[in-house]
């Protein structure tokens, strides 16, 4: 069983070293997902602002523009909170204090339900879709309450046949894992 700090620094590491292929398999995996009658059904979907370790967003949200689905982008809030804001432009982004850009804060645009939500993560269980996050739990507290649909993009970096770490009652299970 291994710790989940532990782990968050053992997969930034992996991940900083395979950047260059979980870019190219995160396009492979966006094939996958526009796919899905999950991603098809979808009038709004929330992804992140990707970090160079990550699978790109910028492709996917792309892809939901063409599609004409509205696209939505978490940000901070305090008490290990997210508000989800629309995504107009990238120029139109503010860096937060972990680095992450984020859309201004608009009470009336928040949107805590959007149809579809690809969750991000530094590892991923195969067998039970339980994961690790970057370890602030803003995630698990959204999804907690979210009653919509959950996809994860899973390079073969992220990937775990099972979960050697610990599962706490407040980790929430991904619904769907797409894996290369």
């Amino acid at each position: 069983m291994i710790d989940k700090k532990a782990l968050r620094q053992q997969q930034i590491k992996k991940l900083s070293e395979n950047q260059a292929q979980t870019k190219t398999e995160g396009l492979e995996l966006l094939k996958k997902l526009i796919e899905l009658p999950e991603w098809k059904n979808a009038q709004s979907i929330a992804t992140t602002a990707s970090s160079p370790i990550e699978v790109p967003t910028e492709p996917i949200i792309q892809a939901a523009q063409e599609a004409g689905k509205k696209v939505y982008l978490p940000k901070t809030m305090p008490h290990r909170q997210m508000a989800f804001l629309p995504f107009t432009s990238s120029n139109d982004l503010v860096v937060s204090k972990f680095g992450i850009p984020e859309p201004e804060y608009k009470e009336e645009l928040v949107n805590q339900a959007p149809d579809l939500v690809i969750v991000p993560g530094l590892a991923f269980a195969k067998d039970s879709n339980y994961r690790v996050g970057f370890g602030g739990g803003y995630y698990d507290r959204f999804l907690a309450k979210y009653p919509g649909k959950t996809v994860t993009l899973v390079p073969s970096a992220m990937l775990f046949e099972t979960a050697d770490w610990e599962i706490d009652e407040f980790d929430i299970k991904i619904q769907r894992l797409l894996t290369i």
